[in-house]
């Protein structure tokens, strides 16, 4: 409650402000980006389309429901959109009793294997050509190949059908251009391209930090992201929407929503991990990070896997649920290395790893090793007998750890580093 006694000494509140950078960057960044979401609502209206805003996943989920209800829509394609599966949109139209097809190939795939995608770029880069032939074999009731340019037609012919009975299209976009309202969305199939223009009604869900600035901005971005994502100078399609169909034109959506989500993302605009919302979706530090690379896409058990996938993750879904992610990582700073716009991944890790402590959770076995850890790294004579010690008793380090971690440890070496250099 505000004090009622004494006048408010705002001089000296505007003063420590003003000095205080922290603060300054998040307001700043919050207020540019409150700015252009009502820019790009007033633009994309203008251009025909109908917007909506969805404080969480829940809310853009009944905005969508209800957009497809009320028009009696059962049959719906879909565009690759991580957005979609943040927010469990599939589950939730199925039980609706709309039917959803994953038009995307990778996404095609772990839909009809009941799967969750592993990896935000490539989704079913976990199953090999004969595992995709027995599924198809099984759901689309086809022969055995495990040619991939068979399989490559079986489900384009699947998706063609799909496609040409759809009454809505739903899809995310890369980005967002805030003085036309217009949509870009980088695809390699085309299956975008026919999502958004086939079906009469086309429903776009994307998260407020898609929004960009300006059309103009857009060029940076399509030199950016296909290099970072796939080695390619250019997506092979790149479609831009702007509102609904023209007078005179063949093709496109006769309406369009477009669905703006913030799903904590203000919160975290605001708060010391903003720089993860600067992140493309370019998976970049996925295919970098040793740790994805050895243990795949499905053992975050997350929406978003691998480094961004770990910082978003814990500020999304809470820390509760995902302190264990923030293991998920050696700390190497390749992440750092390759990310385009420059996410301070490995800063937001230790960061995020001083709250894991902070709130509790961290295992009161792995405090008291951490601890004992640093005492006898502040005494290098307490060190070299520890790791002395280490040496004789590893097998029982081992028996201890059976099942955890332990048993994985690499043995010490006979000789330390330390000795080696010394010629001792």
């Amino acid at each position: 409650m505000t004090s009622t006694t004494g006048s408010i000494p705002f001089r000296d509140n505007a003063a420590q402000a003003s000095h205080d950078a922290t603060l300054r960057a998040a307001r700043h960044n919050a207020m540019d980006e409150f700015t252009r979401m009502n820019q790009f609502a007033a633009s994309a209206t203008r251009a025909g389309a109908i917007v909506h805003r969805a404080r969480d996943g829940a809310a853009a989920r009944e905005i969508v429901g209800s957009i497809l209800k009320d028009r009696g829509v059962s049959k719906v394609v879909k565009a690759k959109s991580m957005i979609s599966e943040e927010i469990g949109l599939n589950t939730y139209l199925e039980e609706q009793q709309v039917e959803v097809v994953e038009t995307d190939l990778g996404e095609y795939i772990v839909q009809l294997a009941g799967e969750r995608p592993s990896h935000i770029l490539a989704p079913a880069i976990h199953k090999s050509r004969q595992q995709i032939g027995k599924l198809f074999a099984e759901k689309l009731d086809s022969p055995y190949y495990d040619d991939p340019r068979i399989l490559t037609s079986i489900a384009r012919k699947a998706l063609r059908e799909k496609f040409l009975s759809a009454e809505a299209g739903i899809t995310g976009a890369n980005f967002a251009a805030a003085d036309t309202g217009s949509l870009a969305i980088f695809t390699n199939e085309g299956n975008g391209r026919m999502v958004t223009t086939l079906p009469p009604l086309h429903i776009a869900v994307l998260s407020i930090e898609k929004v960009i600035p300006s059309l103009g901005d857009l060029a940076t971005f399509i030199r950016l992201l296909p290099r970072s994502a796939t080695g390619q100078v250019l997506s092979a399609y790149l479609s831009v929407v702007t509102g609904t169909r023209k007078e005179g034109e063949a093709t496109g959506a006769r309406e369009l929503h477009i669905v703006l989500l913030d799903n904590g993302r203000w919160e975290i605009l605001d708060g010391d991990y903003w720089e993860i919302l600067k992140c493309i979706r370019c998976s970049a530090c996925i295919n970098a990070c040793p740790v994805y690379r050895t243990v795949g896409g499905h053992a975050y058990n997350t929406t978003y896997s691998g480094p961004m996938g770990i910082v978003l993750s814990a500020l999304l879904d809470g820390m509760e649920r995902s302190h264990p992610l923030l293991d998920a990582t050696t700390l190497c700073g390749a992440c750092d290395e390759v990310c385009p716009v420059k996410v301070p991944l490995t800063k937001l890790f230790y960061a995020l790893r001083e709250r894991k402590v902070e709130e509790g959770f961290a295992s009161s076995l792995e405090r008291k090793g951490m601890e004992a850890f640093g005492v006898a790294a502040k005494f290098p004579p307490l060190f070299y007998t520890g790791q002395s010690l280490a040496r004789r008793f590893w097998s029982m380090v081992g028996k201890i750890g059976s099942g955890v971690v332990g048993e994985r440890l690499p043995r010490p070496a006979e000789k330390t580093f330390r000795k080696r250099m010394s010629g001792k």
